[in-house]
């Protein structure tokens, strides 16, 4: 029996050893079977911004190991990877204590990546946090560690890492330092070192402060690794250094989004082969207006700490030309690569309204048109009913304008609209517009509730911006072949869809989001950003539990802005005012050093000074008064001063009940 025991034992300490053994030697020979990755020094492809500036792609800055200064080899060795010369391409000890500590914390926070799986995941991966990505990248490390060596593996690792929005560590040494790789001293070299952790925060450009603490970390690792003694950790973390970078040359640290819209548009490309792209060498002339980009990302990270959870996106686009000028699909590149921008579905809520608009005033509206806003219940066939709510059940308890529903955001209004003009008309100005994602012709939709993607939204907005007229939205411009051959040349087409003169009318309309002088019963919707305001702007908010929007233009760029958790939770009040704050900051940046003007008021449109809310004929009386613009012939009279429609609504059966 106790031999029973003891060899019981002894296979239950052997056999998990064996098993490890046998499992390492079999994925070692599988590694070592499978064709050798190519790691190719030369890029597939070059991007160059709309200035034909290159912003991507040098294969200048690509140095080998001995010209890389050894203290920025130790300090990345012991900062990433302290055991990296020992290891296969994993380390078990890291992975284990990852593993207890994500089940410990039922997440996957921890991480345990050599720079060998670093480097894997960053030639053939994404950066998603899941545990078949972690399996890929382990299988792939090591087959990188079979068909290199150490020194060609930490190589590539130290060319293609980020540092900061900088890739690569001799463009990263000329950007900060000025100068090569190989001349850091240890203080430069811990500096950079401690940079790819977290890219967008650990930049000393943007956060030199932050940087200076990662710096210590670096160091302190170096001196418990003894790389270096307590004198030079010391002397290095006390040296004052002198940052050459700019602030308004460096923010690009997000145009990976970008970066990854181009690639897909230029794989979707017939004229392109497949071939050509992995052959290398395309030189890509992209839209991309580095100036938008440059505001779009300060703007975003002055109002949202990259570390928050609630996630954002934008979009600026030229209206006349449908090229995409900057792009943020995400807060940080680095920790999720979904690009909100233009794969993300989400309720858009009010800023369905304009779309709305321009088809009532299409089918006769004008912006003095009339419905109560009260509380209402809207009851249908077979019983049902819907009771919707305007922001904080504030109401006018009688006739408003349609411009100050715009102002407003009156949900009642905007509903009664959308039942008198028929609820499939809305799905089909929407689709006139641009928008392919699927939408149901319910009396919700006015109000926004069907999901659609920030890029479908700014590509309706734009035919707005450019009075009617729909261009395809692009980030390719053309393309060439190594030798200069054109391959591809975008034609950016424009097509009247919109009747210009209506398309103005609704323009100014959308500036009352933020006019003083509808300050009344209730407050403008974009009223805090007044303050903010040197621009005349087109505007629209929409707000639903759980996303955010604004949309804004002028004629020569349009912008939307997105906030909101990828859970879909609901959105806290605090939240409330970022999406605005980054709309409002790009663009007034984006003019610093861009001339913009707004639009000239057509033939056939006349300007009638009103009262704003009820948008009757003003009178000596009125204390608020505003000039309204209507085709000729539409205009309000004194004997006709409004078109109040609620008796024709009630006329047409549609059946509602005030509260």
């Amino acid at each position: 029996m106790k031999k029973r025991n003891k060899r019981k034992i002894i296979l239950l300490i052997f056999l998990p050893i064996f098993l490890f053994i046998l499992g390492n030697t079999l994925v070692y020979l599988y590694c070592l079977l499978t064709p050798k990755l190519e790691i190719n020094k030369m890029q597939s492809y070059y991007l160059y911004d709309s200035n034909e500036e290159l912003v991507f792609g040098s294969d200048d800055n690509w140095v080998s190991l001995d010209n890389i200064s050894d203290n920025l080899i130790n300090a990345t060795i012991a900062t990433e990877d302290k055991y990296f010369y020992k290891h296969i391409g994993f380390d078990y000890l890291r992975i284990g204590k990852a593993l207890i500590t994500n089940l410990i914390k039922g997440n996957k926070s921890e991480g345990a990546s050599t720079i060998t799986q670093q480097y894997a995941r960053n030639l053939f991966l994404n950066f998603d946090k899941t545990w078949k990505r972690k399996l890929d990248e382990a299988l792939l490390a090591c087959e990188l560690e079979v068909h290199y060596t150490k020194d060609e593996i930490l190589e590539g690792y130290l060319n293609t890492i980020n540092y900061g929005g900088v890739y690569g560590i001799e463009e990263a040494s000329k950007y900060y330092f000025g100068k090569s790789a190989k001349d850091l001293n240890l203080a430069e070299a811990s500096l950079l070192a401690g940079i790819p952790q977290s890219p967008s925060n650990y930049s000393p450009v943007k956060n030199y402060n932050l940087s200076k603490e990662r710096q210590k970390i670096v160091l302190l690792m170096m001196k418990n690794n003894k790389v270096i003694t307590n004198t030079e950790y010391n002397n290095a973390l006390n040296e004052e250094l002198n940052i050459i970078g700019k602030e308004e040359t460096s923010t690009l640290t997000n145009i990976n989004y970008f970066k990854d819209a181009v690639i897909e548009e230029l794989n979707n490309l017939p004229q392109i082969p497949a071939s050509l792209i992995e052959t290398g060498g395309l030189k890509i002339y992209t839209t991309l207006d580095t100036s938008a980009q440059e505001s779009l990302e300060k703007a975003l990270y002055n109002n949202i700490n990259s570390e928050s959870e609630l996630q954002s996106a934008a979009i600026m686009m030229d209206p006349n030309t449908g090229r995409i000028l900057a792009l943020i699909g995400g807060n940080d590149y680095n920790k999720s690569q979904f690009n909100r921008a233009i794969k993300a579905q989400r309720q858009v809520g009010s800023t369905m309204k304009p779309i709305l608009y321009y088809e009532a005033l299409e089918s006769g509206f004008t912006p003095s048109s009339s419905f109560t806003s009260e509380k209402t219940t809207f009851t249908f066939s077979e019983g049902k009913t819907y009771t919707p709510k305007n922001y904080n059940d504030n109401y006018a308890n009688g006739p408003i304008s349609m411009e100050a529903a715009i102002s407003y955001s009156d949900n009642i209004f905007a509903v009664k609209t959308h039942l008198f003009l028929g609820e499939n008309m809305l799905v089909n100005t929407a689709k006139r517009l641009g928008i392919t994602s699927k939408l149901s012709p319910i009396p919700s939709l006015a109000l926004g509730t069907e999901e659609i993607s920030l890029l479908e939204m700014t590509s309706a907005y734009s035919t707005f911006a450019s009075l009617g007229g729909k261009t395809t939205p692009h980030f390719i411009i053309k393309v060439e072949d190594s030798k200069g051959n054109i391959l591809y040349q975008n034609k950016e087409e424009k097509e009247e869809v919109l009747n210009p003169s209506l398309t103005y009318i609704l323009n100014q309309m959308l500036t009352s989001t933020y006019n003083q002088n509808f300050i009344d019963y209730n407050y403008p919707t974009l009223m805090s950003l007044y303050p903010k305001i040197s621009h005349r702007y087109a505007l629209k908010s929409g707000t639903t539990d759980t996303d955010l929007w604004i949309m804004g233009y002028t004629e020569n760029a349009v912008l939307g802005v997105w906030t909101g958790y990828d859970d879909n939770r609901k959105i806290d009040s605090k939240d409330n005012t970022y999406h605005k704050n980054i709309w409002i900051d790009t663009m007034e940046d984006y003019y610093k050093t861009h001339k913009t003007s707004w639009y000239e008021i057509p033939n056939i449109v006349v300007g009638v000074i009103v009262n704003p809310i009820n948008g009757t004929i003003a009178s000596d009386t009125d204390t608020k008064k505003e000039m309204f613009f209507y085709l000729k012939g539409t205009e309000p009279s004194l004997d006709m001063s409004s078109k109040d429609l609620e008796a024709v609504f009630k006329e047409e059966n549609i059946s509602s009940t005030p509260e």
